[in-house]
């Protein structure tokens, strides 16, 4: 197959290429980046050394032993996901907005008995869960005069018999696939007319992942701490796409539109441990190390397709066509890569702090296995290898307490991107994408109650084409559209100590 375009062009598009599981699930179910609570979303969730915020728990477990008191705490947010698109000379813009939960969590905190220089003074107790990633986003790609078309896909998949009931059977029964009994071989109206079409390919996805934590921490003399976690993820990810072709100038003869949908709805459930330490060597300097095994999914995809046409023929007479594929359910696993966090934080006078964390994650290590049918991945895991790379994510934070009530909270979070420069003999346009994520924030406390607010925007930016390209030069490639992603959200952090 054509790996080169393949690869640079299923990362938003996995149902319009196939039902099937290959890297493009492995990085999306991968690349989890939490979103917890307020205080520590606006400080760029650089926690791994601070603790004391159960978001940390999730980066190093260890943080939970910096509790000095018990806690409950829930962050709401609300978000707008703004998608730009540029194809064909023509751009588009989508917004979506959501409510959602960041975080709900408690915290148990109790003192031990123990006494003197390197005794354990707390052993605190953490249960809840953070968001690891939010999926949704609506998109719209549209562009004119096109000199290439999804049909080609499918028509050299016919004569290359490669027959699926998800696209080659549709196109057949909608009379958009044509055989020539002369010639023996598929053929489509579009490519004989010359193209000329327009293309609009609208995406939809809902979901999110969420880890689900229990955790154990001790305070050692309030100067090493120690730390352990079990995390549950609850995964649910669903894409609908509908990609249609229309003849706007009356250049083809018999095709006037089609259209062609498809609907993907993945579930999983995972489960991994975290390991994690943080040091004072001086009260004004923690330390921190974190180590988190791969987690280890069970999946289920539900996949189907559907495809819509016109067509006028040659005595003028016209017909409708609408046909749908059955419901694919297949069940598989996944094996997402190990993380390694390196933290440090400074303290200046109780009145201030910067905190980072770098997280590194190899890509390229992830897993897919275990297929419903007996299948065992080894090509898919193959291209997982060769298209992905390590990577070391940075975030950054700072706080500072204008008095004992209100702090003012800034940060920076950079994901670079998973994709090697090169990979399948061709330059990958994604590679050098990164994920960035700007922040600010403040915390209000009073008593045994207290609140925090932050406003988080990220942006990324990436390349794709809205169907396939074919796998020999009969047919043209299809063009790449760009997308320009911004995601605004605002989170809220009621909580209580007691």
């Amino acid at each position: 197959m054509n790996k080169n375009l393949l690869a640079i062009g299923l990362l938003i598009l996995l149902p319009v290429w196939s039902g099937a599981q290959d890297f493009v699930d492995a990085l999306r179910y991968s690349s989890a980046k939490i979103e917890g609570t307020a205080r520590s979303g606006g400080m760029g969730n650089a926690f791994g050394a601070l603790g004391g915020d159960f978001t940390a728990v999730g980066i190093n477990p260890a943080g939970l032993g910096i509790y000095r008191s018990s806690e409950f705490a829930f962050t709401p947010n609300f978000g707008m996901t703004e998608v730009n698109s540029r194809y064909l000379g023509n751009s588009m813009t989508e917004n979506d907005y959501k409510l959602r939960f960041n975080n709900i969590s408690y915290v148990g905190a109790f003192n031990s008995k123990g006494g003197g220089s390197g005794s354990l003074v707390t052993v605190n107790f953490g249960l809840g869960f953070n968001r690891l990633k939010d999926f949704n986003s609506i998109s719209i790609i549209e562009g004119f005069n096109a000199d290439a078309s999804f049909m080609d896909y499918i028509t050299e998949n016919a004569n290359f018999d490669d027959w699926s009931e998800y696209y080659e059977e549709l196109a057949w029964q909608s009379d958009l696939l044509l055989y020539d009994t002369e010639g023996k071989v598929y053929w489509n109206d579009i490519q004989d007319a010359g193209y000329g079409q327009s293309q609009r390919k609208s995406i939809t996805r809902e979901g999110s992942l969420d880890e689900y934590t229990l955790a154990l921490s001790l305070n050692f003399n309030h100067r090493f701490y120690l730390g352990a976690s079990l995390g549950i993820d609850d995964l649910y990810y669903k894409e609908s796409s509908t990609l249609r072709e229309k003849d706007d100038n009356n250049h083809i003869p018999y095709v006037n539109q089609y259209s062609f949908s498809s609907h993907l709805r993945t579930y999983g459930t995972g489960y991994n441990f975290k390991l994690g330490a943080i040091f004072k060597p001086v009260n004004e300097v923690r330390l921190g190390l974190s180590l988190a095994t791969p987690t280890f999914f069970q999946m289920n995809d539900r996949f189907e397709t559907g495809m819509e046409s016109s067509i006028t023929y040659a005595d003028n007479s016209s017909e409708n066509y609408s046909v749908t594929s059955p419901l694919m359910d297949y069940d598989y696993d996944l094996v997402t890569p190990f993380k390694a966090t390196l933290s440090g934080a400074f303290v200046v006078a109780k009145k201030g702090l910067i905190s980072a964390d770098l997280e590194y994650v190899d890509y390229s290590i992830a897993k897919l296995r275990n297929g419903g049918d007996g299948y065992d991945f080894i090509d898919q895991n193959s291209d997982i290898n060769e298209i992905y790379k390590p990577v070391t994510n940075f975030r950054l934070g700072g706080e500072y307490r204008i008095t004992d009530a209100f702090s003012l909270r800034a940060g920076y979070e950079n994901y670079p991107s998973a994709f090697n420069n090169n990979a399948f003999n061709t330059d990958q346009l994604n590679a050098g994408k990164n994920f960035s994520v700007i922040s600010a924030g403040f915390g209000y406390t009073t008593g045994s109650f207290f609140l925090d607010v932050a406003y988080r925007q990220s942006s990324f930016s990436e390349y794709a084409t809205l169907y396939p390209a074919p796998q020999t030069s009969d047919y043209p490639a299809p063009e790449f559209a760009k997308l320009d992603n911004k995601v605004s959200k605002v989170l809220f952090t009621l909580g209580f100590r007691f």
